[in-house]
């Protein structure tokens, strides 16, 4: 994080209730510029829906959400892409119907244009230069140059996961979070993708949520338990694994 930590996402008291169930119980939690925060907890602990609070897909029923000392708190997703909060989702997320090539030129468009124009607009600038350069260099990155005309729809689920993550980073985000980015991929799967996310973990800010906590360990500056809606433990992540209150409601350790 540097050696001054820049608070870029904070989220003071925030509550969302389903019903009688509360899914996220009063969470407060600052994210730093530059850092690889990793979230954890059991099954239905309200990572996700923590995640769909900071991206404005929900309102929290109580509390605020604030992006770079501004308060974003009920703002569309889209506004929030266009700030630079961009997502990706524990079900991938790229349209089936279009090429690897196709699919990084939307999601580039999207970001310049704010999510909406003419798709005349979009097929008739797909090829020009300045697009194609940065498609290129993006799918080098990610080792999807030879998947440029592929059809999404006929990609593994570790490409497409690949696919979606390249999506998200071409639009050059402030802060990219991933949401089980590696749910039902293989260990040389995972590693291909930890390998491409690692080096870019120092000049990007990225909020990740997963359950494969030692893939998840080669990854974070900083580890957060949410159990019940509530963070019980936040902090370097080996220290964070062994506190009590994490071995108990985690590990079921008593």
């Amino acid at each position: 994080m540097g050696n001054v930590a820049i608070e870029i996402i904070k989220a003071v008291n925030v509550t969302k209730k389903f019903g009688d169930f509360i899914a996220v119980n009063d969470v407060s939690l600052s994210i730093y510029q530059h850092e690889t925060l990793g979230m954890i907890g059991p099954n239905g602990a309200g990572k996700t829906t923590f995640s769909n609070i900071i991206t404005g897909f929900f309102p929290p029923d109580e509390g605020s959400v604030h992006f770079e000392g501004g308060k974003i708190t009920g703002t569309s997703p889209e506004k929030i892409v266009a700030m630079g909060i961009v997502r990706t989702f524990q079900l991938v997320r790229v349209f089936d119907n279009l090429k690897v090539y196709e699919n990084m030129g939307l999601s580039y468009f999207r970001k310049k244009y704010g999510g909406s124009f003419p798709v005349r607009m979009f097929t008739s600038k797909l090829d020009s230069p300045g697009i194609r350069e940065k498609v290129d260099e993006i799918l080098k990155v990610f080792a999807l140059e030879r998947l440029a005309n592929e059809y999404a729809g006929n990609m593994s689920l570790g490409n497409k996961k690949k696919l979606e993550i390249a999506m998200a980073f071409i639009t050059d985000p402030k802060v990219l979070t991933l949401d089980e980015p590696f749910a039902g991929l293989s260990d040389r799967e995972i590693d291909e993708i930890i390998a491409i996310i690692k080096p870019h973990g120092k000049n990007k800010t990225i909020f990740l949520i997963e359950h494969k906590i030692s893939k998840l360990l080669q990854l974070v500056d900083r580890l957060v338990v949410l159990h019940e809606g509530r963070v019980v433990a936040s902090g370097g992540p080996e220290e964070t694994l062994q506190d009590p209150e994490v071995r108990r409601v985690y590990w079921k350790i008593k």
